[in-house]
């Protein structure tokens, strides 16, 4: 998880590793969210599978992921995954997670450093100096404990933001309404915030997306002026320039253009498949 952290620029904050699962509080780097978790994901089932000598999925299901208002739910957050260890019995106190080993817990505690954990932004939310913040994080997490397992932060998209139940039930008496998602940990403006944001991103791809007449004639004027036939490229050429351009030509049309993996597989001559590898190699 480290080294996948440090190569893709994306900073870590609170993180407990369980029996059969983990929890994990980041900030999505530039690339995204989805590359670093089937990095993550694919190369530890296949380290897993060859120590002990067994093949096939090692997951169950797909990696649930929330989006978060940081202002909010950061430092909750932060306390909630470094207990886990402690709610699920796996250590017996706060005296034993100090010292324990799979939780980012023992890393704000100064015990240990791991060089893509960023413990100064998370003891940035609890004081100036590093001491002073590092004994207001213990004493904050300390007053966790007896919180329990925190359905307001682990239950449905509007439990969640409203903090629990109780104030759930306490707005429908009122008949509030609050827009809330299970995907999005937050307040009502932040969560139509986040829609909002989302929606546009998807009309600005279908605006990108190009007709399959814009589409054959992009791909000519690049085989134009590499002097490569289109039909060698659509035949599945495997020449260096050919190639070259093919690769171009993908990344152009389905990054850029918004046009699908199996169009851009038709329209080059190659599967799907050829055209996601094409994507990785240069991601």
């Amino acid at each position: 998880m480290g080294r996948i952290a440090l190569e893709s620029k994306t900073p870590v904050y609170a993180w407990a590793l369980m029996t059969n699962h983990a929890h994990v509080l980041l900030r999505s780097g530039p690339k995204g969210l989805p590359g670093f978790m089937r990095r993550l994901l694919t190369g530890y089932a296949g380290s897993f599978n060859r120590r002990h000598r067994r093949h096939g999925h090692l997951f169950q299901n797909r990696y649930k992921s929330i989006i978060c208002d940081e202002d909010t739910y950061f430092t909750e957050l932060v306390r909630y995954i470094h207990l886990n260890p402690l709610r699920a019995g796996l250590v017996k106190d706060m005296a034993t997670l100090d010292r324990y080993l799979w939780c980012g817990h023992l890393g704000l505690m100064a015990a240990r450093k791991h060089d893509w954990h960023h413990v100064d932004d998370v003891l940035a939310w609890f004081g100036k100096s590093a001491g002073t913040a590092r004994r207001a994080y213990r004493d904050y997490v300390e007053e966790g404990v007896s919180m329990g397992r925190r359905p307001d932060l682990v239950g449905g998209g509007l439990v969640r933001s409203q903090g629990g139940w109780s104030n759930v039930i306490a707005m429908r008496r009122r008949k509030v309404r609050e827009l809330a998602d299970e995907r999005i940990l937050g307040p009502g403006d932040f969560v139509a915030g986040i829609i909002e944001e989302a929606e546009k991103d998807f009309k600005r791809s279908l605006k990108n997306n190009l007709s399959v007449n814009e589409i054959e004639t992009l791909i000519l004027k690049a085989c134009k002026a590499s002097g490569v036939h289109i039909d060698e490229l659509r035949s599945g050429g495997r020449r260096r320039e050919v190639s070259r351009i093919r690769s171009k030509l993908a990344i152009e049309l389905v990054q850029r253009h918004g046009v699908s993996l199996a169009e851009t597989a038709r329209q080059l001559g190659v599967s799907t498949s050829a055209v996601g590898n094409l994507l990785k190699r240069r991601s």
